[in-house]
């Protein structure tokens, strides 16, 4: 509601004043304010906040009187009284000159229309006018050479000249305790028990004294008999007035706090009737809101009881409490010392709080803490030093609010000493706080919107900045990214409405004009519209408005009229017309105004209605004005637009009058006033819903009593065709209903939704430190008849962690704003700087900030069995973009409050909010989330209402929701022993292996690893790495924790299925660093990848195989070789072959029409990737081709083997995609066959983008080669039975695989494919200089055989192929024939042979791997070839030997 701004200003006194100041009093319309020093009376001016005029009293006096204490103000603001210690009163007079100035404005000359702003120095001295710092603006005594601004300056901008003359003086004969000013009286607390009620006028004749001891006290006014107070030293300590209970709220020394009221029109003893506060025995001060009727006690122990006297038995009752929690301050929470001093606002809507030990606190008017100086920055210095807090002495609100006067008893006691400032000029103890205060504090009727706006004395605070940025980015204030900084913490919502009301971190500020402000300050009433384009602001007289897309202000051009009109019941914003209630100063009339806001502000373009009586408050509901007048009455009119001329206008009549005398005791209770289409009938409106769109009741806020007058709809209903709209809205109004007490603010909106009737249809109220109220509306459902025992709303009590300033109804979010904090006190380290403001104060800031407030509607809901009503709620809200969130706050904070309860709960809550959670699809996220975020001492009282975990992760599985099966599975590890953990981490695994989700199967490898094979019950240590031993030079894992979310480069031996681990001392303690259970749960793992791959191969899936070793660094070399003969044996070449078309979208040969001996045949057509091309396709290119492994989450859609459409796209859009992709690979032209490959390999004559200008540069290209039409026909043939440059490329690399690991057969299939013979001649000759396996030999033979007779028949394509290779077949049958079966095959002699060919992408990986994986190598030098092929025979002969091996490293 308030909030600190910025820096505290230090006001400068003139050097003369010596005595430190004691006391600060403003007067009642708070642009005085009077200052008392021990012998010396001030007045200053509030704005500019100068030093008028001071009195100083003479030795003599001050001997006699005694020094000044206390002064009191005429409600007139035409003396003061003053107390002294001795029991004198001193009357002093302020007659005022008028027009005459002491000081005024003057601008410079080049500055004619210069801003006024205020200073932060400002000029404090009544004898010498000097310029203010950092202003245009000077103030300068009469007879000034320099040229005066405009013409109709005021004294607003002034400061007049004042005379202070002391009247009269009276004793009192004993000393005073309190002042107090009531009405024409002066009302005077002395020590010897006593009251004096004293006129101003006639002082000597008009005292009456009222013993304390013979006023009967009771604890409520029924007593028939009340008990005296009866002890001879009982006085009043302090006291204050409170009018609109027309009574006395009184502090006695003894402890002792009541109400003193006239029990009829006299002001005798017998008159006086007093009730007690039974619980307070401990009271110090107290302050009384009059809006509120309450009473703020100040008690010793650091709390605030605030009170309030109960209408029917006339007893006081404790409204709330104002203290300070452990929980938020568990330093100082008992350590404030007693209350200092209590202050409420101008407004009334907040109370400031400070302690004997010091510090600032701000409340609510019902108990929500805004401010705390006693936390944070305020106490503590950067480096965390403590500081001592401010202590005051004394304190008042400036106008409006806006600012704090407050005296320092620090600095007082030390202004003399420590004064080191210019001649003139010296601190004066006086510091002044500036606050920024929300709208809704005195301007109601913008509740019904959903944008937050803040008002300062001179700037406008608004959230809607999104769509006015998207205008113009340049922001309206030079320094509103300094004094204010918003922020929201859930950055990703993203839903209707809520981009420009959320989406903007910062304040957008709007600067009030100068002309305007200068004149008419302080600003009084701010609105905004329902778009949040337009602001309109309220001064002294008149009024201005602002439209955030044109950036322009518009003032009243004659300035008489704007001066002629004075505000009194606020403005609104109807479509695009202001509504005003003002009074007309020159008329002397109560006039109701409306104002076209696109034509010129003046009186010409308005529409004004004559009202009988002062208006109050106003507001709009739709197409219906709501206005409260003084005289207790609400009268509702219509309001119609006419666009009869150039500028539209509207039409206002009466609708009804209602008068609420009877019920509202004094109209200045009335806080708010709004009319709704609430109604307790919802079952009605259901079967009615236009009825819902209309004014239903009038919601009426009384001294925070939530009163409901709604619609009598009891009697004869007229029929909507057979009356005329005025006839159906003159319905009357029933008697009113008390709904909520303690509200601060009520949202409703006029706006309709069939899709979230609970949230548009229900009224949202704030109470203060109670949190906030809904009331519901509860419907049947599938408008089934509704019970009878159901009532038709509800009120339920929520708590947010924010103060509410708007509600956004559909997003179900409350809007607010914080205050928050920025020290600068590292900038000063010198001694003599330590007294800056900027040093003792942190720079304040305001914060905008938001909260979810559903989940704790649904709870209620729960709690009080309306299930049903939550479930249709939810499922309203289930598109809202932080639904999922909702569930699990709902289900996170009932588990902390149930399973932290020191209490049995005879009825706990966990199961129904666990069974309402499982009626969305979102249940097991939302459990799992939840588990995750909470200690593990809670899980089992979780999932004791939720489900068996291992259940939920089996239900995972099926949805085939794997990521949250993963987070289960972190769950089980550590509610579960090792064994179940392994056993449902192996079948996640599986299922993600076969899913192809390699992130989930990187962390699962690790998950594994972690487990470890011991029996233990305890989850395992989380791994750690060991630093490279200096001796060995290996780079050695404790627990092999690989992380495989790096990138290929940096992929480390590139594999993961380690079989064995290394025994070595490391470093001097000789210690073995290597587990047993390393070596096993690498088996484990090793085994669980060998299947998948074996599996893989089985059903011929070689882009799966290719994907799955790329992704998770599977050695498929090495497995390869093993399983040569029986996974990776190929036994039909004919569905091999077809598969592998399939799976690469690779075409099947065509014959070419053009006869059979073209000269391109016979090979000589074949592309130019070679050798160079296959040597840069290693494994890492063809990890890091299309997916960056450094990324944690790569969508699958962008893997290195892709989807089937995207390569079906590659194809169709080949003749312009891949020209460019093999261009880079294309050898020098050398001979005409060469020259006919600088196609690509895609179909150009069944390509339909090519445009006219690609073939014509293709004919030109080819013509000048010299080639006949039968030869590029042949072209576009031997183009079109080419795959995708993508599946080529990855052919070529699983080529390159295949023939490393000796795996022949499949070399010859993709050849094949690839349609290039020299890769059956490498096969070829491969068998012949290596001691190759007869029987795969025969394989080969018995597979080539098979495919030359399925070619016949089925793919006559192939033919040409196979006859170029017919005589390589034929040796090799002789070869099969005469070869004797070896036992081995010696991969050695391979590694030879294919060496040439191309680097495998494992023999750059980091020699820092080979430790831990030594067949990662195979193929980079003999010796380690070597090494390797011992370690594999090893293997083989003990494959599942759990134990680690010793071996050496050369």
């Amino acid at each position: 509601m308030y909030f600190l701004s910025g820096w505290p200003k230090r006001l400068l006194g003139p050097r003369e004043a010596q005595e430190p100041p004691l006391r600060i009093q403003a007067d009642p319309h708070r642009t005085w304010f009077a200052v008392l020093s021990p012998s010396q009376l001030g007045i200053w001016h509030n704005r500019p906040s100068v030093l008028i005029v001071s009195y100083k009293e003479s030795q003599k006096a001050v001997s006699q009187f005694g020094h000044y204490d206390q002064a009191e103000w005429r409600p007139d603001s035409t003396m003061i009284a003053v107390s002294t210690v001795n029991g004198y009163i001193l009357f002093f007079n302020l007659p005022s000159s008028r027009d005459k100035y002491l000081y005024e404005p003057v601008y410079p000359k080049q500055e004619m229309t210069a801003v006024m702003q205020s200073s932060d120095r400002s000029i404090k001295s009544a004898d010498v006018a000097a310029q203010m710092k950092d202003s245009f603006l000077t103030l300068s005594p009469i007879g000034s050479p320099h040229m005066k601004g405009t013409p109709h300056y005021k004294e607003e901008q002034c400061a007049p000249l004042l005379n202070l003359e002391k009247k009269q003086v009276l004793d009192l004969q004993a000393s005073i305790t309190s002042l107090q000013s009531m009405l024409e009286d002066l009302l005077v607390a002395t020590s010897d028990g006593f009251l004096h009620l004293i006129h101003w006028d006639g002082m000597t004749n008009g005292r009456k004294a009222i013993n304390l001891c013979t006023v009967p006290f009771s604890v409520d006014l029924h007593s028939s008999r009340g008990s005296f107070l009866g002890f001879e030293d009982v006085h009043i300590r302090d006291m204050e007035y409170c009018a609109t209970l027309d009574g006395f709220a009184v502090v006695f020394n003894d402890g002792r706090v009541g109400f003193i009221t006239p029990m009829s029109s006299g002001f005798t003893a017998e008159q006086l009737h007093g009730v007690w506060a039974q619980d307070v025995l401990d009271g110090i001060c107290v302050a009384v809101n009059n809006k509120y009727r309450l009473m703020a006690f100040g008690c010793a122990n650091g709390s605030v009881q605030v009170y309030t006297i109960d209408n029917s038995t006339g007893a006081m009752q404790l409204s709330h409490k104002l203290e300070l929690t452990p929980k938020q301050y568990p330093d100082i929470w008992n350590k404030t010392g007693a209350v200092k001093l209590i202050r409420w606002s101008p407004d009334n809507c907040v109370v400031m709080v400070t302690w004997e030990c010091g510090g600032l606190s701000l409340w609510s008017v019902f108990g929500a803490q805004l401010i705390c100086t006693l936390g944070g920055d305020f106490v503590h210095q950067s480096d965390g030093t403590k500081k001592e807090p401010l202590k005051i002495s004394s304190m008042s609100w400036g106008s409006e609010g806006y600012h704090l006067w407050v005296i320092d008893a620090n600095s007082s006691a030390n202004s003399v000493t420590k004064s080191k400032c210019k001649n003139e000029y010296q601190r004066c103890g006086i510091l002044q706080f500036q606050f920024i205060k929300s709208a809704l504090a005195v301007n109601p009727c913008i509740s019904n919107q959903e944008q937050v706006l803040l008002q300062g004395e001179d700037r406008l605070y608004l959230n809607c900045g999104d769509a006015i940025q998207a205008q113009n980015p340049r922001c309206s204030s030079a320094h509103s990214d300094k004094a204010l900084k918003g922020q929201f913490s859930d950055g990703s919502i993203d839903s209707q409405g809520l981009s420009t009301l959320l989406g903007h971190r910062h304040w957008h500020v709007v600067q009030i004009h100068s002309t305007y402000l200068e004149i008419n300050w302080p600003i009084r009433f701010s609105a905004i519209d329902k778009m949040g384009q337009n602001v309109a602001v309220v001064g002294k007289f008149g009024f201005a408005h602002y439209s955030l897309l044109s950036k322009k202000w518009k003032l009243f051009g004659n300035i008489t009229q704007e001066q002629n009109m004075t505000v009194t019941g606020g403005l609104a914003w109807w479509n695009d017309f202001i509504v005003i209630a003002c009074y007309n100063l020159s008329d002397c009339q109560e006039e109701l105004r409306v104002y076209l806001r696109t034509a010129n502000l003046d009186n010409a373009f308005a529409h004004i209605t004559k009202v009988q009586a002062e208006t109050l408050l106003l507001s709009v509901f739709r197409d219906i004005l709501i206005l409260f007048r003084a005289d207790c009455s609400i009268c509702l009119y219509s309001i119609k637009r006419k666009s009869d001329g150039p500028n539209p206008t509207t039409s206002i009549q009466v609708l009804q009058e209602v008068s609420m005398s009877r019920y509202i005791p004094h109209p200045f209770l009335v806080v708010s006033v709004t009319l709704t289409s609430v109604r307790t009938e919802t079952g009605i409106s259901l079967k009615m819903p236009q009825q819902a769109c209309e004014a239903e009741s009038i919601m009426l806020n009384l001294a925070g009593q939530l009163i409901m007058v709604q619609r009598d709809r009891s009697g004869p209903q007229i029929r909507e065709k057979e009356s005329s709209p005025n006839q159906r809205k003159l319905l009357p109004f029933c008697a009113p209903v008390v709904l909520a007490q303690s509200v601060e603010n009520v949202w409703t909106t006029c706006r309709s939704n069939k899709q979230k009737r609970h949230l548009l249809e229900a009224l949202w109220l704030s109470c203060g430190g109670s949190g906030m109220k809904v009331w519901l509306p509860l419907f049947p459902r599938d408008h089934r008849k509704p019970h009878s025992f159901l009532s038709r709303r509800i009120m339920l009590p929520f708590h947010i962690n924010i103060y509410p300033l708007a509600v956004l109804f559909e997003d179900a979010l409350v809007l607010g704003a914080v205050n928050d904090t920025v020290p600068y006190d590292c900038l000063y380290t010198n001694s003599s700087t330590m007294e800056h403001l900027e040093f003792l104060f942190p720079f304040c800031i305001v914060e905008r900030t938001s909260q979810i407030y559903l989940h704790h509607i649904l709870r209620q809901l729960l709690v009080r069995n309306l299930g049903e009503q939550a479930l249709l709620l939810a499922h309203s809200c289930a598109t809202l973009p932080y639904f999922p969130h909702v569930l699990e706050l709902m289900l996170h904070e009932v588990l902390e409050e149930e399973a932290t309860s020191r209490d049995p709960i005879p009825d706990p809550l966990l199961p129904t909010v666990a069974k309402f959670i499982t009626e969305f699809p979102l249940f097991l996220q939302t459990v799992v989330h939840c588990a995750r975020k909470t200690e593990y001492a809670l899980w089992n009282y979780l999932f004791a209402a939720v489900g068996n975990p291992k259940d939920l992760f089996e239900e995972c599985l099926m949805a085939q929701d794997l990521d949250t099966a993963a987070s289960y599975l972190i769950i089980l590890q550590n509610m579960e022993v090792p064994a179940v953990s392994r056993q449902h981490a192996t079948l996640l695994f599986n299922t993600a292996l076969e899913q192809g989700k390699w992130d989930l199967c990187r962390h699962m490898i690790r998950f594994l690893k972690a487990i470890g094979s011991g029996e233990s019950e305890t989850p395992p240590p989380t791994p750690t790495t060991q630093e490279p031993s200096s001796s060995g030079g290996f780079e050695f894992f404790r627990h092999r924790s690989i992380s495989l979310s790096q990138s290929g480069d940096s992929l480390p031996a590139g594999k993961f299925n380690l079989q064995k681990t290394l025994s070595m001392p490391s470093g001097p303690s000789g210690k073995r660093w290597s587990k047993d259970s390393d070596c096993a749960e690498n088996m484990y793992i090793d085994m669980m990848l060998w299947r998948h791959a074996r599996r893989l191969l089985e059903e011929i899936r070689l882009k799966d195989l290719g994907c799955f070793a790329a992704q998770l660094g599977f050695e498929l070399i090495g497995w390869l070789c093993k399983e040569r003969t029986r996974a990776a044996r190929v036994d039909d070449f004919v569905t091999a072959l077809k598969k592998l078309h399939n799976d690469f979208l690779w075409p099947f040969p065509i014959i070419p029409v053009c006869s059979i001996n073209s000269p391109l045949k016979n090979g000589k057509y074949r592309t130019v990737i070679g050798e160079q091309l296959l040597k840069s396709q290693s494994a890492d290119s063809f990890l890091n081709m299309e997916i960056d492994t450094g990324i944690a989450n790569v969508p699958r859609s962008h893997s290195w083997l892709g989807s089937v459409s995207s390569s079906q796209r590659e194809m169709d859009a080949a003749s312009s995609h891949g020209p460019h992709m093999q261009e880079a690979f294309l050898s020098p032209l050398l001979n005409k066959g060469d020259e006919c490959s600088i196609g690509s390999a895609t179909d150009l004559t069944e390509t339909s983008s090519v445009v006219d200008g690609d073939w014509t540069m293709v004919d030109e290209n080819f013509s000048t080669l010299g080639l006949t039409q039968s030869e590029l026909e042949h072209i576009s043939l031997e183009l079109a039975s080419k795959g995708p440059h993508k599946s080529q490329v990855q052919l070529r690399y699983l080529l390159h695989i295949f023939m490393e690991a000796g795996c022949l057969d499949w070399c010859v299939i993709i050849g094949l494919i690839l349609r290039e013979s020299s890769v059956i001649s490498q096969v070829f000759s491969l068998m012949q200089s290596s001691e190759v396996d007869g029987e795969m030999l025969q394989n080969i033979k018995t597979g080539l055989q098979a495919v030359d007779r399925w070619a016949s028949t089925d793919c006559p394509g192939y033919k040409p192929f196979l006859t170029v290779i017919k005589p390589q077949l034929q040796k090799l049958s002789e070869i099969a024939e005469q070869q004797v079966q070896p036992e081995a095959f010696q991969p050695v002699n391979l590694a030879r042979v294919t060496e040439q060919a191309s680097p495998r992408a494992e023999d750059n990986r980091s020699s820092a791997s080979h430790s831990a994986s030594p067949q990662s190598d195979i193929g980079s030098s003999t010796t380690v070839r070597h090494d390797e092929d011992m370690l594999r025979l090893e293997e083989e002969e003990d494959p599942l030997q759990e134990s680690g091996y010793d071996c050496t490293v050369s």
